[in-house]
């Protein structure tokens, strides 16, 4: 563990994946000197192999997800005007057997309609067609890292396996560790959300389209600029980073019988990634007992490129109240 003097970093954001990035940098660009404590760089965390798209899955509670959920959104569309940021806009189609009333998060988009009759494969009665933002996560987890980098962050590999270690009178401490937060913390709320995905060329598709609750369940297809993610599991509990083949075989004859234009395209990669499944995102500030401060951001579920801007605004208004409070104790 390196040592820190308060002089160094007044905050310190541990982790860096999508939550750790956009919370230092929502602090940094507030004029917080911020320093990134991480185990693994941004393209070897989890968030690399999200699929990335916005969609509010496997993340609660509902309340306050909504908010992040569409400050996120917002934030998404604006750096989607911008290509080096990997952001662009699409549509995403969900699919149902059966009619069914229009979801709990659709206060947060812009743009939703029930997908008509030639947008849904055979056997689906019903799906939500939803104009969302995607993000590319090679392309912009590294847009991340620059721009922190270019506002003058230091992002050093670290394992952190007590947070007293960092805490010291004025500094603030962000824990942004998410599945990490299960040992770092204690926290028998967290538990691992097992996701293997494909990735394979691109023969020209441009919707997104899932089924979660079908006969095809859980089966997606993220187009992106020249692959495509194809899902994929959802195992509650499962550690295991392995590929498994029969489930490569199951996601690609799903995602062909979804997209019979996949048959063409070639397998590229397989990945698993382990989301930070939680009863409850866990954002808020803790006390300590060093005259520091703590905020958790973490628990994000299947959501992490969904609320991370959210999240990270609310990380921040956090930070500007304790530093209020010290320095009206001061």
């Amino acid at each position: 563990m390196p040592d820190l003097p308060s002089s160094l970093a007044p905050v310190v954001v541990v982790g860096c994946g999508v939550i750790g990035l956009t919370s230092a940098i929502r602090l940094q660009e507030a004029g917080f000197e911020t320093h990134i404590l991480t185990k693994a760089m941004p393209a070897d965390t989890t968030s690399a192999v999200a699929a990335a798209v916005w969609y509010p899955y496997l993340v609660y509670p509902r309340e306050r997800v909504l908010g992040w959920s569409r400050q996120t959104l917002d934030t998404l569309y604006d750096l989607s005007d911008d290509p080096a940021t990997g952001c662009h806009i699409t549509t995403f189609i969900d699919l149902f057997e059966d009619p069914i009333p229009d979801p709990w998060w659709k206060e947060a988009v812009r743009h939703f309609r029930h997908a008509a009759t030639g947008e849904r494969p055979p056997g689906y009665a019903d799906g939500f067609a939803v104009e969302v933002p995607l993000v590319e996560t090679p392309v912009f987890l590294a847009y991340l890292e620059q721009r922190f980098r270019a506002g003058g962050g230091r992002i050093e590999m670290a394992e952190v396996t007590d947070l007293a270690t960092l805490r010291s009178p004025g500094r603030l401490v962000v824990n942004c560790t998410g599945l990490g937060a299960a040992a770092l913390m204690n926290d028998s709320e967290m538990s691992p959300v097992c996701g293997q995905v494909v990735r394979v060329s691109n023969p020209g598709l441009t919707a997104c389209i899932a089924d979660d609750e079908g006969p095809l369940r859980v089966s997606y297809i993220i187009p992106r600029t020249h692959d495509c993610i194809l899902g994929g599991t959802a195992v509650k509990g499962l550690w295991n980073l392995e590929p498994d083949p029969e489930v490569t075989d199951t996601i690609l004859r799903n995602c062909r019988i979804l997209e019979p234009r996949l048959r063409e395209a070639e397998v590229l990669e397989v990945k698993v990634g382990l989301r930070p499944g939680r009863t409850a995102v866990r954002l808020e500030s803790a006390p300590t007992e060093s005259g520091g401060g703590l905020i958790h951001n973490y628990g994000h579920g299947g959501a992490g490129f969904t609320l991370c801007w959210g999240c990270a605004d609310e990380v921040l208004a956090l930070a500007q109240r304790f530093i209020a409070l010290i320095s009206t104790a001061s």
